[in-house]
């Protein structure tokens, strides 16, 4: 038993910040309801409404869990550099919902079309309110796990998986924009966030060298005198 926690002791950090951010974002969803900021921008009004790309909108959840299990298992280093672009948006995310209310109005009223794909639409407009929305983290999160898959080593030769991805990622952040989940001020700002995130995740690896830094001299023996 002491073996196989100190082999999957990193689920500890993983498994605590699920449990504040869902906290923190059930609150946000329940009180954040009149009183917000309304983002808008004229691209918003030239984006038609699709609602096959509620497909792709849902498999994101798959998505991020997936690449997150898979470098759980197979690459610590990964594992970490992932927790961290991913945790930090995040957070950035739930701080700006909190400090600026925000939400829009670019849902239609009545579905223009009566088929399964509306219904799922309509079904996911019950449960997520059109608020919280700035920065997209369907997108940021999108992006984080692609720029995972296409910097780790171990997938590089697999092409496949990398081609797959980025069709994916690309999707889902087309999906946000064209089921009115989110405006393309939201999808543009995400990238950004998105852009400096991997200068300090993986161009800098500062928190890798760091993370090893602690490692090594929690190993190390105490001299004796």
């Amino acid at each position: 038993m002491k073996s196989f926690l100190a082999k999957y002791r990193h689920a500890i950090p993983l498994i605590i910040y699920g449990v504040i951010y869902m906290a923190w974002f059930g609150h946000l969803e329940r009180t954040v309801t009149n009183h917000y900021k309304i983002i808008h921008v004229a691209l918003d009004d030239h984006i038609p409404f699709c609602e096959v790309f509620v497909i792709p909108y849902l498999l994101w959840f798959a998505y991020v869990a997936v690449v997150v299990m898979y470098f759980f298992f197979r690459d610590k280093d990964d594992y970490f550099r992932t927790c961290t672009f991913l945790f930090t948006g995040m957070t950035v995310f739930l701080l700006v919902s909190t400090l600026w209310p925000n939400g829009h109005h670019l849902r239609p009223y009545i579905m223009p079309r009566d088929n399964v794909f509306t219904h799922l639409v309509a079904t996911l407009y019950k449960a997520d309110t059109p608020t919280n929305l700035w920065p997209s983290i369907h997108v940021y999160n999108s992006l984080g796990c692609h720029i995972a898959v296409m910097k780790s080593r171990r997938l590089e030769k697999h092409k496949g998986i990398r081609i797959g991805s980025f069709i994916l990622c690309v999707s889902i952040i087309m999906s946000t924009m064209f089921i009115k989940q989110h405006s393309a001020f939201d999808v543009l700002t995400a990238f950004i966030m998105a852009a400096v995130m991997y200068g300090i995740v993986y161009q800098s690896d500062v928190l890798i060298n760091f993370y090893h830094g602690l490692h090594k001299r929690h190993k190390r023996k105490p001299e004796i005198s």
